[in-house]
């Protein structure tokens, strides 16, 4: 069985730099995965994560080097960015330090996954304890832009992920959902109400009816416009879920994928208890 590769053999880091390393473990914030924050804005991890000091906890010092991990799923994880630490800034609650990034280290930022299981609670671990038993999964190709289509009858995407496939054009999945028609559903994740749609070509076809929700929130629909009215665009971004009940290509008739979008209704009390007035 060969060898498993270890992060150091990537990175290459001396035993002294080593020694003043500290990893910084990223998970959620604001009930929001924070690889998708990565994905839509890399500062928001690479410095804003990485560098918040919460209450009286000082996790740097001034000539420290500060490794980001953000979190992929369960034990698997992305390096992030490497930075030394140049300045603190004396706050609590507030993002604390500034850093110059590690040029030597670049070429495997969002590239490299790593595993590891991350037993202790603690958010940031000094390097010399674990950085022998960090593995290398993967170095991708190209910077990590999300996941990959996993095929229609899976598809369960925040906000967020769909703001990321959206305004990145994802290309595996806009060549999987710009020609397609097909019913869907939107779940307020915290109210528990639902609301089903249809893209049937003439409204649009799925992708830019899922477009128009990332740009308003609310695609014209009267309820969605309700809440969007009443809560705001943030509400929508932290608590929206998008899913695909059925899917047609380009040449079914409208009216089959109208029939279904009203037996969805009807199934899931979308129209008694949801979001669909009609």
């Amino acid at each position: 069985m060969p060898k498993p590769i270890m992060l150091n053999d990537l990175l290459h880091m001396s035993q002294e730099d080593i020694n003043r390393a500290k990893i910084r473990f990223t998970l959620h914030g604001d009930g929001v995965a924070q690889i998708e924050t990565y994905i839509s804005n890399p500062d928001g991890v690479n410095t804003d994560a990485l560098f918040w000091r919460a209450d009286k906890v000082r996790y740097f010092k001034v000539g420290q080097i500060a490794i980001s991990l953000v979190q992929l799923s369960g034990d698997t994880w992305l390096l992030a960015t490497i930075k030394e630490v140049t300045r603190e800034l004396g706050k609590i609650n507030a993002v604390n330090y500034e850093g110059i990034v590690m040029e030597e280290y670049e070429q495997f930022f969002g590239r490299a996954i790593i595993t590891y299981h991350k037993s202790h609670p603690a958010a940031v671990l000094n390097a010399k304890r674990i950085i022998e038993i960090l593995e290398v999964q993967q170095v991708l190709t190209s910077i990590f832009d999300g996941e990959d289509f996993p095929g229609y009858d899976k598809v369960r995407l925040s906000y967020e992920q769909l703001s990321v496939i959206v305004n990145r054009r994802k290309k595996d999945w806009v060549t999987a959902l710009e020609n397609q028609k097909a019913v869907y559903l939107i779940t307020d994740m915290k109210s528990g109400k639902q609301y089903v749609g249809s893209a049937t070509g003439e409204n649009g076809m799925l992708l830019q009816r899922w477009t128009n929700y990332i740009s308003n929130g609310h695609g014209g629909n009267t309820l969605l416009r309700d809440v969007v009215d009443d809560y705001g665009m943030d509400y929508v971004s932290q608590n929206f879920q998008y899913s695909i009940l059925e899917n047609y290509n380009a040449r079914v008739n409208k009216d089959i994928i109208l029939d279904r979008e009203s037996w969805w209704k009807e199934t899931l009390g979308s129209r008694a208890f949801g979001l669909n007035a009609n």
